[in-house]
């Protein structure tokens, strides 16, 4: 009896485990499936455009003129470059900042609130980070620097960008710095550090790769943004001259002429999602490459 007892307890324990083992192979077989068919499906609707006009002249066009079939993304991708990188900049400063406040200098109840208070932060819709642009941002970049276009400009976007990027970054940067063992914090103390020099010498090394991650993450949040950046950009798919100058992004381009593009017009907007699609997976693929390399040394 009891040997049969065990059986069926052995039986339930295999079959269970079985069971769990299909169910996360089916989950990952479905992200993969799905990240495929998403892939495919872009590459299907904007090879095609390749034919009407070659790769170089589309990347490296000046004119966006869908009326004269004429379609150069390459405005739109200093925009893009040039917001991404601007937001990313003030968001590294001030997420890593953040961060180091949260877990090494302010007491627990603090910290906590601010850290559930930056969690809100991740939750809000792009759309309102968008009209708070719109509503604050822009008028007093209007009214202290001016510009063409009443404050809608790089600038904007760039304040805008680094606002929402700053969730992902400060989370990723305060999980890797409490990764980090205690025994480092104590050798480096024992070994006459100041609390500033552990963070910034040993601490901060230690945690690199959780941050360069978050990093990572915030470039991919800030590429693919779109409602926002529209709302505060300009929409001028011209080569900003100036940081105050109006700009077109490439998600923001997509999004306002999908709409009601056909024919080539509506290839090309494919095609941009696929140069798109292509950046930011060399991103992510570099990045892995720089974070394996930090590990190593």
């Amino acid at each position: 009896m009891q040997n049969c007892n065990k059986t069926k307890h052995v039986w339930k324990k295999v079959n269970s485990e079985t069971l769990m083992k299909s169910v996360f192979w089916s989950c990952a077989a479905l992200t993969v499936i799905s990240i495929t068919f998403i892939g495919g499906f872009i590459l299907f609707n904007g090879l095609p455009f390749f034919a009407h006009t070659n790769i170089i002249d589309f990347l490296l066009g000046e004119y966006w003129m869908p009326s004269g079939e004429i379609f150069g993304i390459f405005p739109m991708l200093v925009a893009s470059f040039c917001g991404t990188l601007g937001a990313v900049v003030i968001g590294v400063v001030i997420g890593i900042s953040t961060a180091i406040v949260i877990t090494q200098i302010l007491p627990e109840k603090p910290a906590n609130i601010l850290s559930k208070t930056i969690d809100l932060l991740a939750g809000i819709p792009s759309v309102i980070y968008g009209f708070f642009g719109l509503m604050v941002i822009v008028p007093l970049i209007k009214k202290y620097f001016g510009g063409i276009s009443g404050g809608l400009s790089l600038l904007a976007v760039i304040i805008i960008l680094s606002f929402m990027i700053l969730p992902t970054i400060i989370r990723m940067t305060e999980v890797s710095l409490k990764a980090v063992p205690n025994e480092f914090k104590e050798a480096a103390y024992a070994l006459g550090a100041t609390p500033l020099q552990y963070i910034f010498k040993v601490q901060l090394r230690a945690a690199k790769s959780g941050i360069i991650t978050g990093v990572i993450l915030g470039i991919g949040r800030a590429l693919g943004e779109t409602m926002a950046v529209m709302l505060v950009a300009g929409n001028s798919p011209l080569i900003p001259e100036s940081i105050l100058s109006p700009v077109r992004t490439v998600t923001a381009n997509i999004a306002m002429e999908m709409g009601y593009a056909s024919g080539v017009h509506q290839q090309a907007l494919f095609a941009t999602g696929v140069v798109l699609f292509v950046i930011i997976i060399s991103i992510n693929v570099g990045m892995q490459f720089l974070i394996r390399r930090l590990e190593r040394s």
